[in-house]
């Protein structure tokens, strides 16, 4: 299992990139387990989104 400073670095990875098949499920591991992380993951989503938003002019 994963730590919760290599999910959040492959959380910010998932913005840049595709994760392989193999961090998908590292991370969805942990992710189900670990409820600060699940909480980063939705908090950086919600980030993403709203920077396309400001950058799209909306």
């Amino acid at each position: 299992m994963i730590k919760c400073k290599e999910a959040s670095w492959l959380i910010s990875a998932s913005l840049d990139r595709a994760l392989t098949m193999a961090e998908q499920v590292r991370l969805s591991m942990h992710l189900m387990l670990c409820g600060n992380c699940k909480n980063f993951s939705r908090q950086m989503a919600q980030l993403r989104a709203v920077a396309r938003q400001v950058g799209s002019g909306d």
